[in-house]
């Protein structure tokens, strides 16, 4: 009997279900900073620093609330050379149409070719958070791209984490503020390079990306609002049980 019921009532149940959560994302309560995102990383040792302007058009598309997006750059006394970029996009609520939108989407629309999907680890404070790291490639350049989502108490890797975690919060929280944070490190002059030279490239971009990220994940995780519910220090989210069918459907 409990078997034949539930054969007839989970597929309505779990669509009550679907529609509980989406219409929780509709009324979300906006949840400022703690502090501006201008003062996230504003210099760093042996580099000079650009602030970049994104333009109105993509930024409505993008959808964030706030922003900051600087260039590290070096001068070598003839050249300037562009060494890394940061963005921090942040979301002071999340809804349909103004939900953040993946660089692993964005990118290749942008011109960026996918030359390998990894993922990589950031240590901040004796905690080892897993973030996203690609190479890519556009014309002659190339970059090793790093990006993952913070907020909430979490930094997370995950597409599929980012939508769970999205809607069970909605839920449960009734806020769903978050942050996207990405950092590009260029490998200049990687079609020149012998495949050995190009390897030791990638690595010091590497060491670079890891490091300028030990820096920016403090320092968004300083600025973020402190809502009660998160730690001082964000803790890493794996795929739990939701989140492994969230995946699976995708398949």
């Amino acid at each position: 009997m409990d078997k034949i019921f539930l054969r007839r009532y989970l597929p309505a149940m779990l669509l009550l279900l679907g529609f509980a959560l989406v219409w929780s994302t509709r009324s979300q309560r906006e949840v400022p900073l703690a502090a501006p995102l201008s003062t996230v990383l504003p210099e760093l040792t042996g580099y000079n620093v650009k602030d970049q302007v994104i333009g109105e058009e993509e930024k409505k598309v993008a959808g964030m609330t706030d922003y900051v997006a600087r260039l590290f750059w070096t001068f070598d006394g003839k050249d300037s050379t562009a060494a890394f970029t940061t963005y921090v996009g942040y979301y002071d609520r999340q809804q349909q149409g103004h939900t953040m939108h993946s660089p692993r989407n964005c990118l290749p629309g942008a011109g960026w070719e996918i030359l390998r999907a990894d993922t990589g680890a950031i240590t901040v404070a004796g905690n080892r958070h897993v973030v996203n790291k690609y190479l890519l490639k556009n014309g002659v350049t190339q970059a090793l791209v790093f990006y993952w989502y913070q907020g909430r108490g979490r930094v997370v890797a995950s597409e599929y984490a980012v939508k769970w975690n999205l809607l069970r919060d909605a839920a449960l929280k009734g806020h769903t503020e978050e942050a996207l944070v990405r950092i590009v490190v260029y490998v200049p002059k990687a079609n020149l390079m012998d495949p050995a030279a190009l390897e030791r490239a990638y690595r010091d971009a590497q060491t670079l990306g890891e490091s300028v990220g030990v820096r920016l994940l403090a320092d968004v995780q300083r600025v973020l609002p402190k809502t009660g519910d998160e730690t001082s220090e964000p803790k890493s989210a794996s795929l739990r049980t939701g989140e492994q069918m969230l995946a699976t459907s995708a398949r």
